[in-house]
């Protein structure tokens, strides 16, 4: 998993900020198909939102962190129920990190 410094941080949040979620997760929990999702969203945009639909914050954390951990992504933010996450495409990169 790719860790960023704190401006780093900032500058995704900035370039996030006017962005909808692209995945929700629902009921169901993290399902492959939710994954695949996920994974083809990170690939194209390299920064999205995802919307965690669970009851409890515990649930949320541990679902955003399997999330975090199976796509290979980095957390940038939890803001309630939205998660923002970054993943590099090294094939084409989309965003300018300093």
């Amino acid at each position: 998993m790719q860790t960023l410094t704190n401006p780093q941080k900032r500058h995704l949040k900035a370039l996030a900020h006017h962005r909808k979620p692209v995945v929700i997760i629902g009921d169901s929990g993290i399902t492959p198909a939710v994954t695949h999702e996920i994974l083809l969203a990170l690939d194209h945009h390299e920064l999205i939102k995802i919307r965690v639909n669970a009851a409890d914050r515990e649930t949320r954390e541990t679902m955003v962190a399997e999330l975090c951990t199976t796509t290979d992504a980095a957390l940038v933010q939890r803001v309630g129920h939205i998660a923002t996450l970054f993943r590099r495409n090294p094939e084409t990169p989309r965003i300018e990190l300093s």
